[in-house]
Order: C-alpha cells, then structure tokens, then sequence
C-alpha cells in the first residue's frame, strides 16, 4: 500500500476551487472527499527523480464554506492521521463576488520569512527560540484565512545535524558543497524536515498559502551581482545546486502558487505528468530558467475578492550586467504593471504588493547601498569598483535599494495607484529577508489626487524571522539605522558619489522589533488593520486553559489618510 511522504498543504482557494498538494511513496490515484458534500477532486501522481506527487483540484465547493475533507491514496485514508491530535483539516472559501462586505467574515492575512526547520549544524546564532509557525498553529480557532510566505522557506546553504547525517550516506561532505546540498534528491530532504514539522504540517493542511522564495532557498546572496554569479558558475558544484533548487522549487513551491486555470494552460506541467518520470523536463527547463531569466515567470497575482496580492520575484528576474543593472527585467516590470493596474485602482480596496526584500530600508541603510551601487558601477574609478563589489558581497547589500533605477519604477507605480481618483484604501509593500519587523510609511510632499480626494495610504510591512536568529551586532546596526545620526548618515553617504537621492522619505511608525514572529493583515471592505505576533513558548494558566503561544507586539490601522509628518 502507497503511504503520504509528505503533505497535505493545501494551497490555492477561491469561491468555489481549491488545489491540494502532497507527496506520496509511490504511484497511486489521490483523492480528496469532502466531507458532508458532493465537492471533492482526483488526480494521478506524477514522477520527479523517483519521488511521486499529486496536485489535486477539488472543485464544487460552496462560495463562502468551510468545509472538513480527508485524502486517500487507492481508496485508503491517510489524511488525517488515525489518533491526530489536531482538528480536522478544512477548505475554507472565499464569498460570492456580490456578497455585502458588511455580511462577511474579514480576510486575515498573516505573513513572514526566514523560517529554519532546525538549528544548523555548528551555528553560533543567539537562541533560536520557538517556531512563529509552530506556535500559530497552536493558538487554536484564530489561524488566518491566507498564509504568505515571503523567502527562505528552506535553508540550502545551512542544514541541521540530522539532514546531514542523511547527507553523509550519499557522498562524502569533506568535498564541496560539504554539509550544505548539492541536488535535487538532496533538496526533497530539505522539504521533508521542514514540512514534517506535525503542527506546521498540521497547519499546512488547512491554511491556503502563498510563496515565494529568496536567497537561501538556492544560497546565501544568491544573484547579488554578475561578478558574484560569475564566481559561482566557476565551481564545479554550482550547476547542480541551482538546477536542483530551480526544479525542486517549481515542484513543492511554485505550481501551488497557480490557479487551476493557470495550471491547464502550463505545458511544462502537462508534459511532466504525462512522462514516465519528468526529471529531465525538469533539468532543461531548469538550465533555461537559469541561463534567460526572462523565460520563465515565477511571479503570480492572486485575488482575493477586492484584496489583491502581486508577488514579485526579486531573485531569479534579477539583471546583473553593472550597466544594465535592474531588480526586475523590463519584460517584468511590464508584467507587474500590468498585474496591478487591472480593472483600474478602483477595482480593488486594498493592494498587496509581496516581495522577499523590503521596498524601504532604515534609511542609513538605503543611503549605504545607493552609494554602494554607485561605486560598483564605476563611478570612482575601478580600484573603488573592486572595493565596493567586495563590500556589496559581505554586506549583504542587495535589497531593492541597490538596483536605484528598479527602487525609482516601483516607487513611481505605487505613487500612481495611490493617487488615481479611485485609488484603494491602502498600498501595502509586505517583505521579510533582515530578520527583523518594521512599519515605515513614505511621506509624498508632492503627490497629488487627481480629481480630488484621499490618496492610499502606503505601508511598507516587514516580518521576520519566523524562525531563526540575528546577532547583537546586527541589531545594534538596524537601530542606528532608523536614529537620527543614522538618517543624517543616509542623507549624506549618496552625495559622495553623486548619486540621486530618493525623492520622498519615510518615517518609522513601528519597531524594530527582533524574535520570531508573524505580522497579520485583516481586511474588511476598506478597512484594514495590522497585528505583530511574537513566539512565545506554550504555556498553561493555573486553570489548566492554555495560554496562547504568540504574544501580540504591537496593532495598527491602515485607511485612505494622509501619512503622518515624518518623525526626526
């Protein structure tokens, strides 16, 4: 009898549709039954490198639902589990189009990033302390109705003891990559750890989620520029790290990103579920993704109902050459326009724009990589060239601060939504990746309502880690980054080398705060709010009642308002 390796996540809903993933032991037919409903849905696996999968469209759902379901493989039960501990897993929709806001249930998004599934083998990192993930599964009937996962869902460059005594039976880790992974098989023990996890999985199963990743889902600074790629393909293990992480993550991330429409009309899809094992397929498209970012597309949109969600690809759509240097190709930034500005801003009350890396950074930040990517590009010379290539690697400076001409176009879409006459009631830029959660508003002196009115309030959102850890170091830096000296030093260090500053600031209204943590949006018509929430360990009242295992930070509200005068 063929068993469940791994899953059920449940992924894509909508009113009336849902797509559930899993991982199987073999070759069998997946069937998903819900329960006290004709709703239901089937597929075949498919074979990657010997590893089985199905996607499963479950299709006649109710609009407005929530609905129990369980997973068989050949007509046997295995989801849930016999003696789980965990309430039923279920399919919860979104309501009709025309139903009353003031009828319906708020839409709770929560989001993150940066999620280790255990400590690294060797870390010299702070405490860990609990996973935010973990802990939002345990906080009982308040889960969320969406999940985005913004980057790092698993660490390739930094595995845990156990995932490395699995390693050592394959190879000998003494040669390169050593203790991190080297191919696909290698990443599918990377997704087993992290997805195993019973109350993440547990979680997984019943919360539809959203991803997308970052660098260490390949590696640390993966793309941070073309002298730093042109080092890496020089190795001779790269080529099988990145055609594995690209393939793995079209496998488990990616294709329950897309809708069943979207999923139709894929013809890699097609042909990898019709071949005897599409390992291969896997491997061209791969080493194309790689080879001419501008063929593939790992950013998606979804809807849901007047909330819309973009989210970018900061990472593979990236374009290197110094000259040409941009976060996102042209071909992209097209695409994202076009994605955002659908229907009209009228067409939506509340904009989400997802990308692994914040929009804006605590500004001494920004102003180090803004002259950091001046001098890259040669603007003093090539000793200073050299001098900042080296800084930019070991610094990390690559968020959308360091592509100057990228950080200008999305700041000059985000302006126009927020000031068209119908434009929604907020314009939220949701990111992760520095391990520490923020709130900071733009201030546009200058942006004007056409035909009157309130502009959108802008928000840039930023959460992580979910699980993971930051030194004392970095977070003495990120203070400074936010202090008046570190304003001052922001303002200044762009001068130095005659680069354009922003044409806008923006003011902190939240944090820094550090731990592990999930940042949650609740929706409803125009209204929205936001809530931080920190991991805590479980714990019991004197009563016995638990106690909830995420401990509220900080709330905000999010309406069409003018921002603030900014603070400093």
């Amino acid at each position: 009898m063929t068993g469940l390796r791994l899953g059920p996540l449940l992924r894509y809903v909508d009113q009336d549709t849902a797509t559930v993933w899993l991982e199987t032991e073999g070759p069998c037919e997946a069937e998903v039954h819900c329960e006290g409903s004709s709703a239901g849905g089937s597929a075949r696996t498919w074979q990657v490198a010997g590893h089985h999968y199905a996607l499963v469209t479950v299709v006649g759902l109710e609009p407005g639902s929530e609905t129990p379901y369980r997973v068989t493989l050949d007509g046997r039960q295995v989801w849930p589990e016999p003696g789980s501990p965990y309430p039923p897993s279920t399919i919860r929709t979104l309501p009709p189009p025309e139903a009353d806001p003031r009828e319906t249930e708020p839409l709770r998004i929560a989001f993150g990033s940066c999620r280790w599934a255990a400590r690294p083998a060797g870390a010299r990192h702070d405490p860990v302390g609990p996973d935010a993930l973990a802990q939002q599964a345990l906080t009982g009937g308040s889960r969320p109705d969406v999940l985005l996962l913004l980057g790092d869902q698993v660490y390739a460059d930094e595995t845990s003891e156990p995932v490395r005594a699995r390693l050592a039976r394959r190879r000998d880790l003494s040669e390169p990559p050593w203790g991190q992974v080297a191919d696909y098989e290698e990443y599918t023990e990377l997704y087993d750890e992290s997805w195993l996890d019973p109350e993440v999985r547990w979680l997984l199963s019943t919360v539809p989620s959203c991803m997308i990743f970052d660098d260490h889902d390949v590696i640390d600074d993966w793309n941070t520029s073309e002298a730093w790629q042109r080092e890496m393909r020089a190795t001779p293990w790269w080529r099988a790290r990145i055609l594995g992480g690209l393939a793995s993550y079209w496998v488990y991330q990616h294709l329950g990103n897309l809708s069943p429409a979207e999923l139709a009309e894929d013809p890699l899809f097609t042909a990898v579920r019709r071949a005897e094992d599409g390992a291969a397929l896997l491997h061209e498209f791969a080493e194309r993704a790689d080879a001419d970012p501008a063929t593939v597309r790992w950013s998606y949109r979804r809807d849901f109902g007047r909330v819309r969600l973009v989210m970018i690809d900061t990472r593979a759509a990236r374009v290197l050459p110094e000259r040409e240097r941009r976060m996102v190709d042209d071909e992209e930034m097209d695409w994202l326009h076009e994605q955002v500005l659908d229907g009209g801003p009228g067409a939506v009350d509340h904009l989400l724009l997802g990308t692994s890396l914040p929009w804006l950074l605590p500004p001494a930040v920004h102003g180090l990589e803004t002259w950091n990517a001046a001098l890259c590009a040669g603007v003093r010379g090539a000793r200073w060239a050299r001098f900042g290539e080296k800084l930019r690697q070991r610094a990390d400076l690559e968020h959308w601060a360091a592509f100057p001409r990228s950080f200008q176009a999305l700041t000059e879409l985000i302006q126009r939504v927020a000031s068209d006459q119908e434009a929604p009631a907020s314009v939220s830029v949701l990111s992760g990746d520095v391990h520490h959660a923020y709130v900071t508003e733009p201030r546009f002196d200058d942006l004007k309502v056409a035909g009157g009115g309130r502009r959108s309030r802008v928000v840039q959102l930023t959460c992580s880690p979910i699980h993971n850890s930051i030194p004392a170091f970095m977070r003495a830096g990120f203070r400074f980054g936010w202090s008046r000296a570190g304003r001052w030093l922001g303002r200044a260090m762009p001068r130095h080398v005659s680069a354009e500053a922003p044409p806008f600031r923006w003011r902190r209204t939240g944090g820094p705060w550090f731990g592990n943590m999930l940042m949650t949006l609740t929706l409803h018509g125009r209204d929205a709010t936001y809530a931080l929430d920190r991991a805590r360990p479980a714990t019991s009242a004197p009563d016995g009642t638990p106690r909830s295992a995420l401990e509220r930070v900080f709330d905000g509200r999010l309406s069409s308002a003018e921002p603030a005068v900014e603070d400093g």
